[in-house]
């Protein structure tokens, strides 16, 4: 693991040493302090927790976290450096693990600066900490998920724009198919286990549940399972390129 620990660690230093990092984080920090104080309307309803904040975490990342992810390996494509990478004595997985540990590591820092929120809250009222840090953990594993996918499109493409395009229109399906129009349009017409099927294949209705405190196995899994598959079909896509 050293050479993964290696190429995270300057993966990560080199987000700080350009402006999309700041960016990134202002933006972020900007709207989910919006949305929860401000479109939430948290002082208009008498109630301090930070339901609405997290509530629109799949949509802000479905815009941001492909902005990430689409200079993973499109960049490297472009600039032809993806083939001196290759020839570095390192298996492809160990850069890709590497590469994505780094990314995840910079939006995890993106989600630490909100804290402050999560503070003002607790000095308004009394919330639920413990709902609140499970929030948080979901958080961080369904940007994780978005991320992996958004690897492995970067992969595909030297052109960054398409696999942003295509890594947002993943995602969305995935968030789609948790929505009680797009479920209850299902239900009309096919089995109940399809419909459970695709229910549980949404980040949606995970996240949903662990907002509301629950964590479960299954949820875990999905994520965990989603990371892992998305990460091994990147490992292909590189070491396809690195055969031609």
């Amino acid at each position: 693991m050293r050479n993964v620990w290696v190429i995270a660690k300057r993966e990560f230093v080199g987000y700080f040493n350009t402006a999309l990092a700041f960016v990134f984080v202002v933006i972020f920090v900007a709207l989910t302090s919006a949305f929860a104080f401000y479109v939430g309307n948290m002082f208009g309803r008498g109630q301090a927790d930070l339901a609405p904040f997290f509530q629109y975490h799949p949509w802000l990342y479905l815009m941001l976290v492909p902005a990430i992810a689409m200079r993973l390996w499109a960049e490297e494509r472009k600039s032809g450096t993806i083939e001196l990478l290759m020839t570095l004595p390192i298996a492809p997985w160990q850069a890709i693990l590497g590469k994505y540990l780094a990314a995840w590591a910079f939006i995890g820092v993106a989600l630490v600066l909100t804290f402050p929120i999560w503070i003002t809250v607790n000095v308004l009222g009394n919330p639920d900490n413990g709902v609140i840090f499970a929030s948080y953990i979901g958080s961080f594993l369904m940007a994780g998920a978005y991320l992996a996918i958004g690897s492995f499109v970067s992969a595909l493409t030297k052109n960054q724009v398409i696999a942003f395009i295509v890594s947002a229109l993943i995602c969305f399906l995935f968030i789609m198919a948790g929505l009680n129009l797009v479920l209850g349009f299902m239900r009309e017409w096919a089995p109940a286990f399809i419909v459970s099927g695709l229910e549980s294949m949404s980040f949606l209705s995970h996240f949903q549940l662990i907002t509301k405190g629950v964590i479960s196995l299954p949820t875990l899994i999905f994520y965990l399972s989603l990371i892992a598959f998305f990460l091994f079909a990147n490992t292909l896509a590189i070491e396809q390129k690195k055969a031609e």
